[in-house]
């Protein structure tokens, strides 16, 4: 009788943990999509810009903050280290939260789909509008 009591326990016990785990899993998907909206469309303005030829109206979507540490002529030094006309398919990784930033990876992909460049993009939200606040060659 012991041990039925004590198996019937453990078995809630594990669906009890298991519904919790589940339910903040949940709860922190559904903030992470509902925080990350503004990033896609932010992202295809990026791109778009430069592949328009405006590298200022691409620079002006990053913060203050990576402005001074960035000047306009190493963030041009940088796309051109880049080689981004090599690419022409854009697919984007699963987001993370670290100190109110997300981080996304993304992961350009040559037309031959053989070269793959992934960069690592961090947003952060100013006055409710997503801007670009690092951008570093990933190491995946």
């Amino acid at each position: 009788m012991d041990g039925a009591l004590v198996k019937e326990i453990g078995i809630k016990a594990l669906l009890i943990g298991g519904s919790g785990l589940l339910l903040f899993w949940t709860f922190n998907a559904i903030k992470l999509v509902i925080e990350a909206r503004g990033i896609n469309p932010l992202v295809k303005k990026f791109f778009d810009q430069i592949a328009s030829g405006q590298i200022d109206g691409a620079y002006r979507l990053t913060t203050k903050k990576y402005r001074q540490h960035v000047n306009r002529q190493d963030f041009l030094k940088f796309l051109s280290s880049l080689q981004l006309n090599r690419y022409r398919n854009l697919k984007s990784g699963r987001p993370r939260i670290e100190d109110n930033q997300i981080i996304l990876t993304l992961k350009l992909k040559s037309e031959d789909k053989k070269e793959e460049l992934p960069l690592d993009f961090t947003f952060i939200k100013i006055d409710k509008i997503w801007r670009i606040n690092r951008i570093a060659k990933s190491n995946n």
